[in-house]
């Protein structure tokens, strides 16, 4: 920190006057990164990225073949031996 050297209480007011605002851009600069990142982990955004993927992997001929291999291997994995 420098040690600065005022001449009248007026440039003390301007350079505290000065801390106020730089202070004030700093809590707003914080603030607002929380607001993204809170916006960002919203679950209606999180579930409508979940929407999307279903919707793409599950749509075409992927997704027909997708669909018939899921009951499957439900069934295989519930009547498998338990030592396999």
């Amino acid at each position: 920190m420098e040690n600065k050297k005022y001449s009248s209480y007026a440039q003390i007011e301007q350079e505290l006057e000065i801390l106020r605002v730089e202070r004030e851009i700093y809590y707003q600069r914080v603030r607002l990164g929380v607001e993204k990142t809170k916006e960002s982990l919203v679950p209606s955004k999180t579930l409508s990225f979940v929407s999307n993927v279903y919707k793409e992997v599950f749509s075409g001929t992927v997704g027909t073949i997708v669909k018939a291999l899921i009951p499957i291997a439900i069934n295989w994995y519930i009547n498998r031996k338990r030592g396999d």
